[in-house]
């Protein structure tokens, strides 16, 4: 049987599953407005450039820092980053590619990670990257076997006091029946490398070896 050529409507169609899935990285990438880091990240390729005596960058500045949002959020290598871009419809989507296009290569990678590490600016960026997905109620985890997730929760508007009450699993009596079922008291704002999340700690566990 001859196989047929597949159209950019099969890649289309292929999206639509996804999404109909739950696609949380498509969720991400609406809810973020990426061109906040496009400004910080040129600037400082700029600098390394003027440094090194090269040129303008081959890669979009706003590509290569989501390229760089995806090596952390599931914790892969340079090289492992290049093959799921390729191999990955939701990366690809994520970072505004679509099958015709070039994918980063792992060494264009680790370029921009290390120019950005090197100008001092790569930790303030994921800061940001961080404080923008608290402001949105989104929570990222590491995603070790299965996809990192992003889950939503309520920020809670609680006093210091009462904070450090739920803390303790104690209750508050001053709270009406109506007000206690409105809180969720089994979110926690937790600190992960220096940053600090408020949710639930869902890490997902495996015997894979493999980082997906």
């Amino acid at each position: 049987m001859k196989r047929r050529e597949k159209t950019l409507f099969d890649e289309d169609f292929r999206l639509s599953e996804l999404s109909n899935k739950g696609d949380y990285l498509e969720k991400l990438d609406q809810v973020i407005d990426w061109e906040v880091f496009r400004g910080p990240v040129e600037k400082a390729m700029r600098k390394n450039l003027r440094e090194d005596g090269k040129g303008r960058p081959p890669n979009d500045a706003v590509l290569m820092f989501k390229t760089l949002i995806l090596r952390e959020l599931y914790q892969l290598s340079d090289d492992s980053m290049e093959y799921y871009i390729l191999d990955r419809l939701s990366f690809q989507r994520f970072l505004g590619l679509n099958l015709c296009d070039d994918v980063p290569d792992a060494k264009s990678i680790w370029h921009y990670r290390e120019q950005l590490t090197r100008n001092g600016v790569v930790e303030e960026l994921f800061e940001l990257f961080y404080q923008v997905l608290e402001e949105k109620g989104l929570i990222a985890e590491k995603g070790i076997i299965v996809d990192a997730s992003f889950k939503e929760v309520s920020v809670q508007r609680n006093s210091k006091e009462e904070n450090a009450r739920i803390k303790n699993s104690e209750k508050i009596e001053e709270w009406s029946e109506d007000k206690r079922r409105q809180k969720d008291t089994d979110a926690r704002w937790t600190k992960k490398n220096k940053r600090s999340y408020f949710g639930y700690k869902n890490h997902m566990k495996g015997t894979s070896k493999k980082p997906i």
